[in-house]
């Protein structure tokens, strides 16, 4: 199981999560109604840092074309993006900015689950979140199991380490903000621990 660690807005917090493994850092680049949101030119100065084996993420929330254009001049690898799109639409956004693309999928009920089967050849990654957007929301994530084994999940909704077993059943890659933050902010204490208890994990189901 792979690692996102989201919501990041300081150069420490980004050199935390490279140094322990997180397989992707994410910057809420255009959202300011969260208070994880980053000006441009923190954007810009973060994704300079040496990502190593990372990936950098820009979350954007219904971008626009001008938006799209500006932020892929930054250094990252994917947009997560959160509105309503249909396919054609997302496959529009992934030719103006030539990005990976991941699709995040709000989740209310079991059926919106299935929604997935809608950007299968539009999207490079989709993840499964609550619908909460800068509030951290919990869902049923037995819904997941639902979803083909070949599907490559990402899941995230108010996720902390005490749920790091079952979501390992269920997902490829787990996203993680809210629980890592102490009084708004990113704990890089709290880092530390969460990502090293996914490598525990994955270490001790490897020699299951």
């Amino acid at each position: 199981m792979k690692a996102k660690v989201c919501g990041l807005s300081s150069a420490t917090q980004v050199k935390t999560c490279i140094k322990y493994g997180a397989d992707y850092c994410g910057f809420i680049i255009n959202y300011p109604k969260s208070h994880r949101f980053i000006s441009n030119k923190t954007a810009h100065e973060l994704t300079k840092i040496d990502k190593q084996n990372s990936k950098y993420v820009g979350v954007l929330v219904n971008p626009t074309n001008e938006e799209l254009n500006k932020f892929s001049k930054l250094n990252f690898d994917y947009f997560q993006i959160y509105g309503n799109y249909n396919n054609e639409e997302i496959m529009k956004i992934k030719s103006i900015c030539n990005q990976k693309i991941i699709i995040a999928l709000q989740i209310k009920n079991e059926k919106d689950v299935l929604n997935y089967r809608f950007f299968q050849d539009s999207a490079d990654i989709i993840l499964w979140d609550s619908s909460g957007l800068e509030r951290s929301l919990s869902w049923n994530f037995d819904w997941m199991r639902s979803v083909p084994k070949n599907i490559t999940k990402m899941i995230a909704g108010n996720i902390d380490i005490n749920k790091l077993e079952k979501v390992y059943k269920l997902a490829d890659i787990v996203d993680v903000s809210g629980a890592l933050e102490t009084k708004k902010v990113k704990s890089t204490i709290k880092v530390k621990k969460f990502l090293e208890a996914v490598k525990k994990i994955n270490e001790y189901n490897k020699k299951k």
